[in-house]
């Protein structure tokens, strides 16, 4: 079996593993490593539409998880919990 038919399948594995994380965030950075993988497997076989259609995968899924990763941050310079959530109660 050749090198880029180790890499597809290897791409697949990874993609096929997506579905079982629970944490969306994580889900989009293993996606977005599949797509990589992709990618390599494109440049190895000199196929454009794969390389161009997983570059964009990988660009979206990076930024997807990045955003969603920075409304997920918990602010604890005041103690009112995550950012953008309402502040808690306060008994003072």
């Amino acid at each position: 079996m050749s090198v880029s038919n180790w890499i597809g399948w290897l791409a697949t594995g990874i993609f096929a593993v997506s579905y079982f994380v629970h944490n969306p965030v994580r889900m989009r950075w293993v996606q977005a490593a599949a797509a990589a993988c992709w990618i390599t497997y494109g440049i190895l076989l000199h196929a454009t539409p794969v390389i161009v259609a997983n570059v964009i995968v990988v660009v979206l899924a990076v930024s997807s998880a990045r955003i969603s990763g920075q409304r997920n941050v918990v602010d604890t310079s005041d103690g009112s919990g995550a950012v953008g959530e309402a502040p808690l109660p306060t008994l003072e």
